[in-house]
């Protein structure tokens, strides 16, 4: 009976809800674990009997108290609050469409386990 009795998963980040639109190539909402799931249903989703994440505003709580002059964060892909005014649900929902049509199609039993691999 060798294995361990628990599995914790504790997380340094609050998790990611939406892409980051200004550079760094995240998938779209739907394609996050966190997109539209209570952290219990990502806990069992990823095989865990626990898991935390890292509150927003007490990470952005910790930088301040490094730097207390910052007083803003591009913390968008943990929120859904984005610094320029363009970026709004239609945005978004045209940026998840030019992405769905890049990406090839996944088996069924890849997208069963939710490993991104593509059909051969």
């Amino acid at each position: 009976d060798a294995g361990p009795n628990k599995i914790f998963f504790c997380s340094a980040a609050p998790p990611i809800l939406y892409p980051n639109v200004y550079g760094i190539d995240i998938p779209t909402r739907t394609e996050l674990i966190a997109h539209e799931r209570t952290t219990e249903e990502i806990a069992r989703h990823i095989g865990v009997d626990w898991l935390v994440y890292q509150d927003l505003e007490d990470l952005e709580e910790s930088i301040r108290s490094v730097n207390p002059e910052m007083d803003g964060f591009d913390s968008s892909c943990f929120s859904g609050s984005y610094v320029t005014p363009d970026v709004d649900a239609a945005f978004l929902n045209a940026l998840e469409a030019s992405k769905t049509q890049e990406r090839p199609k996944l088996s069924g039993k890849t997208q069963a386990n939710g490993a991104a691999a593509a059909e051969e």
